[in-house]
């Protein structure tokens, strides 16, 4: 059985070409968290100031994309905004769209719960020490709050990488593509191809996931 998986790994440019796929879904996820990290912080600001209105609106920007199911988002950002905007971007940077602003209104949550996380004395000495609100914003909040967002600020990095399995759906070849091109050519003459070749895919994304999952359980440890 484990030579016919070798068979199948190593037969013409399979490996080279899971490895590509990876490639495709591991770049889309680290600018997806890139943008969506600075438009996050951006937001995740703005709800802490007391404008109601500024809040009400980044509110209902947030529940929107944490009800819409990732494939539903990807669909409407792939099908819809094209069409409705007049956009010629390629699939991967419609995925990349999509991701950011998901990633965008996930963060924005973080941001605001550790800055409002600080605690008030601390604020209210800031401000007693003459510091304007920026300079309390920058050397007060926002170093402590960066240490109190970052373990989750992982995990979400971990779920993006995760949800890039969905790629596929809207026609851009990924790892989890190239994985299911190999196994239909393959699978009459090795019939196991789909255990072996999955079972690769799921050992890549455990390399790349597990890491940065225990690295953020040891920062929550140590709050």
């Amino acid at each position: 059985m484990a030579h016919s998986a070798i068979n199948v790994f190593l037969a013409g440019d399979n490996f080279a070409r899971i490895l590509q796929g990876l490639w495709t879904s591991v770049w889309i996820a680290a600018v997806s968290l890139v943008l969506g990290l600075i438009l996050g912080t951006i937001f995740g600001v703005l709800r802490t100031l007391p404008n109601k209105i500024v809040r009400f609106v980044l509110r209902l920007y947030l529940e929107f994309f944490r009800i819409m199911p990732t494939i539903v988002l990807l669909y409407l950002v792939y099908y819809i905004l094209p069409r409705q905007l007049h956009i010629n971007w390629s699939a991967s940077w419609m995925a990349v769209l999509a991701f950011a602003l998901w990633v965008a209104a996930e963060f924005s949550d973080i941001v605001r719960g550790a800055i409002e996380s600080v605690p008030l004395s601390q604020k209210e000495s800031g401000l007693a020490l003459g510091l304007s609100r920026l300079q309390l914003f920058r050397y007060v909040l926002l170093p402590q709050a960066v240490k109190l967002e970052l373990p989750a600020t992982i995990n979400l990095a971990t779920r993006v990488i995760k949800t890039t399995s969905l790629l596929m759906t809207i026609s851009i070849i990924d790892v989890i593509a190239v994985g299911q091109q190999i196994i239909e050519a393959n699978n009459q003459q090795y019939p196991n191809a789909v255990f072996w070749i999955y079972g690769l895919i799921f050992i890549l994304y455990f390399v790349i996931d597990y890491p940065l999952s225990a690295w953020a359980k040891r920062l929550a440890a140590k709050k």
